[in-house]
C-alpha cells in the first residue's frame, strides 16, 4: 500500500515545525508522528482534529482526497 491518505508532513515542513514538536505538544511518541507523516499508520480521528488546532489548519487540510 502506497497511497497517501494525510498531508501532515508536508504541513510540518510548510510550517517549518518538527515532528519532534508535534509529537511533544500531542503528548506521542516521536515515532507514532513519524509513521503518520510516511503514511505508515493513520491518526485517531480525535488525534487529527488536535494537530489541526496545534499547526491552526482546518482539518481538511490535513487530509488527502483518494478520489480520482
Amino acid at each position: 500500500m502506497n497511497e497517501k491518505f494525510n498531508r501532515i508532513k508536508e504541513i510540518l515542513v510548510r510550517q517549518g515545525v518538527s515532528q519532534k514538536h508535534l509529537a511533544l505538544q500531542l503528548d506521542k511518541n516521536e515515532h507514532t508522528v513519524s509513521n503518520w507523516c510516511i503514511n505508515k499508520s493513520q491518526p485517531h480521528l480525535k488525534d487529527l482534529f488536535k494537530i489541526a488546532e496545534i499547526l491552526e489548519v482546518d482539518v481538511c487540510e490535513l487530509l488527502v482526497s483518494t478520489k480520482s
